[in-house]
């Protein structure tokens, strides 16, 4: 392909517009990689694509692709025994969601609906829903596992919080007890290293029984732990470790279940990813009013109102191309104001659009009949 002349053209222009449309990095991807064809069989089946796809958004809007997004890097290392972060299995979990509502988007409201090649897709899509189910249930946040998410991790952190609360309730007592009053800068419980302490003044450091974890900026306030919650400390720094523990194990089985469910994830990546490029150019056509051409192999070009996609649609002056069929010539005149510039770029831009590098012919209505500004996108 020609890049100069489809530079010319400004042909990267409406791929600009048509990756705006699409929602995931892949869908993206794929469209800024998009070139003309010259296979007629697969140009057909574009533009029924993308004339299927504009018919679901003018009946039931646009399916929501919000939350897919790239997660081949996390399949990758889960197939290798490797174990994801909550982060990665959020991103999946959010994907499996993706799915099932892509899915629910194609359920048909009366037997009339058929959507020939989009319905390939759409029954293709496998659902994920105990893999989604399973994460949500596990992880709440990017931070945080769910209690419930193992017997052992909840029995842990019933442990840890018993422990904390005896630790608070012993530096309480320290902190109101009047034979510490003086020694105290604050009657606080602060945390320091992961230990719990209190703020002790720093000409009190040797009278006050405990272990220095901190300092002030300007030195005149020590954070101690007092010898009498040394123990306890110890036991919830012991309690955490295993807390880590459990939350690994969980980890590690809902990786296990991500690379279960590898091959359809794969493949409903591969779905979505297509069915998101397809709306996106479905969005497009849309804006700009497109409608699907007619295609011939004789050379035929009939353009009936066409208007330069890239122009202000409320200045625009639409244009009627017609050649091939009683002759095969035709000469542009007219004063230097753009139209003849205008007019050809209009008929090259359309051949790209229309997916072929020749041979295009453009359905012409009746007068009054549908506007028809550009063709509808490959």
């Amino acid at each position: 392909m020609n890049e100069k002349a489809l530079h010319t053209l400004e042909y990267d222009k409406i791929i600009q517009k048509l990756v705006g449309y699409a929602v995931s990095p892949m869908a993206k991807e794929r469209a800024a990689e998009l070139r003309p064809s010259s296979a007629m069989s697969d140009i057909i089946i574009w533009q029924q694509e993308t004339t299927e796809a504009t018919t679901m958004v003018l009946k039931k809007g646009t399916p929501s692709f919000g939350g897919f997004r790239e997660i081949r890097p996390q399949l990758k290392r889960a197939s290798m025994a490797g174990v994801l972060s909550i982060a990665e299995l959020m991103a999946i979990g959010e994907f499996a969601y993706v799915c099932r509502k892509v899915k629910n988007y194609a359920r048909k409201e009366n037997k009339d609906e058929v959507y020939p090649r989009l319905d390939e897709y759409f029954d293709l899509i496998i659902p994920l829903d105990k893999l989604e189910n399973e994460i949500s249930r596990c992880i709440l946040s990017e931070t945080e596992i769910a209690d419930d998410a193992s017997a052992g991790l909840r029995s842990v952190r019933k442990e840890i919080k018993i422990s904390n609360d005896r630790v608070k309730d012993h530096l309480n007592g320290i902190i109101s007890s009047s034979a510490y009053r003086n020694m105290l800068q604050d009657f606080v419980i602060t945390i320091r290293n992961d230990r719990y302490c209190v703020p002790v003044k720093a000409e009190y450091r040797s009278s006050f029984p405990g272990m220095i974890h901190d300092q002030s900026n300007t030195g005149s306030t020590l954070f101690m732990e007092p010898l009498s919650v040394i123990q306890l400390n110890n036991k919830i720094k012991e309690l955490q470790a295993k807390e880590k523990e459990e939350i690994e194990k969980i980890l590690l089985m809902l990786s296990d279940l991500v690379t279960a469910h590898a091959i359809a994830i794969e493949g409903n990546l591969e779905l979505l990813t297509q069915l998101d490029f397809i709306f996106a150019k479905a969005n497009l056509s849309l804006t700009m009013e497109g409608t699907q051409p007619m295609f011939n192999t004789k050379g035929y070009i009939n353009i009936h109102k066409g208007r330069h996609p890239l122009l202000d649609p409320k200045t625009v002056v639409p244009t009627d191309i017609y050649l091939g069929k009683e002759f095969t010539t035709l000469l542009i005149t007219g004063p230097n104001t753009g139209g003849k510039t205008v007019a050809l770029k209009t008929l090259g831009l359309f051949t790209l659009m229309a997916g072929r590098s020749a041979y295009s012919c453009f359905r012409q209505f009746p007068a009054g009949g549908i506007r028809q500004r550009i063709c509808r996108y490959w």
